[in-house]
């Protein structure tokens, strides 16, 4: 009898750590994100989206990503792209400011993007996951379809 309660303890407490692996595995950036404007930072200000939100789901060792933004001049923008984790550029299409991307993940809660236009590196991302998950902070510097420089620290709330 105390090897059968034994037994039961030790395949709950495999079931409850293997739902805790799938837990801690499952990808910080899967789900809906908005832009909060106000907590973000851009340089330079004025070229701020007016809003701006990604919905990204799992795909073959990274994600599929939809984008809507609204423009500094209230212009709508959509575009759509999958990207894996293994650093190699995908394309882009309908972003002004690239025609491909790229993506590596540094550690389970950042990852870094960089982006290209006509086969030059425009800007650089870095991405870092709360550990709660309700957040993240993105880190990106370059040039903007302009020629400007930028250096933006854009804050992102789970939806």
């Amino acid at each position: 009898m105390k090897q059968r309660a034994f037994a039961v303890v030790c395949v709950a407490w495999g079931f409850l750590l293997a739902l805790s692996a799938a837990a801690y595995a499952q990808d910080p950036n899967v789900g809906s994100w908005r832009v909060d404007i106000v907590k973000s930072k851009y340089s330079p200000p004025d070229l701020a989206p007016k809003s701006l939100t990604v919905k990204s789901s799992p795909a073959s060792n990274g994600l599929t990503v939809v984008v809507d933004v609204v423009d500094y001049t209230g212009k709508p923008l959509h575009y759509e792209y999958t990207v894996a984790y293994d650093g190699k550029d995908v394309s882009v299409k309908g972003d002004p400011g690239r025609d491909t991307t790229a993506m590596k993940k540094i550690d389970d809660l950042t990852f870094e993007q960089i982006n290209k236009k006509d086969g030059k590196v425009t800007t650089v991302s870095r991405f870092v996951y709360a550990k709660d998950g309700k957040s993240r902070t993105q880190t990106t510097t370059g040039t903007n379809p302009g020629g400007q420089r930028i250096s933006n620290t854009v804050v992102w709330l789970k939806q």
